[in-house]
Parts: C-alpha cells; sequence; structure tokens
C-alpha cells in the first residue's frame, strides 16, 4: 500500500467482524450495527499543528490495534484490500494484549 496520511489521519485495516459467537451462535448484521470496530494501524501521519505552528505527536503507532466508531472516517480500496482512513480523535482506544 502506498498512503501516506496528512496531519492527524490514520490508515487502518478493518479486522472481519466475527459472524459466530464462541458458543456457535450466528449473529446478524443487525445485532453488531452500533458497536465499535477493530482494526489495525498501518500508517499514521506526522500529527496535528496548532494555531502557533506546534506539531503535535501522533498517540497511535503502526501494528497496534485500536477501537473507533462504526460510521468514523472514509473507506477506500488498494489492490482489493479495503482500508479506513480517518482523524486521530476519531480512534476511541487502543487494544492492549495481555
Amino acid at each position: 500500500m502506498h498512503v501516506r496520511p496528512l496531519n492527524d489521519r490514520v490508515v487502518v485495516k478493518p479486522k472481519p467482524r466475527e459472524e459466530k459467537t464462541k458458543g456457535g451462535i450466528f449473529l446478524p448484521d443487525t445485532a453488531s450495527k452500533e458497536r465499535p470496530m477493530e482494526g489495525e494501524v498501518i500508517a499514521v501521519g506526522p500529527g496535528r499543528r496548532t494555531d502557533d505552528g506546534k506539531l503535535i505527536p501522533m498517540s497511535v503507532e503502526v501494528g497496534q490495534h485500536v477501537l473507533y466508531a462504526k460510521y468514523a472516517g472514509t473507506e477506500f480500496k488498494i489492490d482489493d484490500e479495503e482500508y479506513l482512513i480517518l482523524q486521530e480523535k476519531d480512534i476511541l482506544g487502543i487494544i492492549v494484549e495481555g
């Protein structure tokens, strides 16, 4: 992929949503509509600039898994892969394993 996000934007590769619970129950699309989405950070912009020109660095890094609101950002495709570009403020949290 060759997209370099500008300012405080982040490119995320969405994780496919589980359609079945661990117990084997299939979930309809309406069951998970308003839940946050999960994905992996693929690219990160340099950060946001303040009114006086100072650069505020990003809080997320490439490779981290994040949660974001379902309707945040803009979807796009490159080489038949789906991605999402969104602002850092649209990221709800970083998933920490362990």
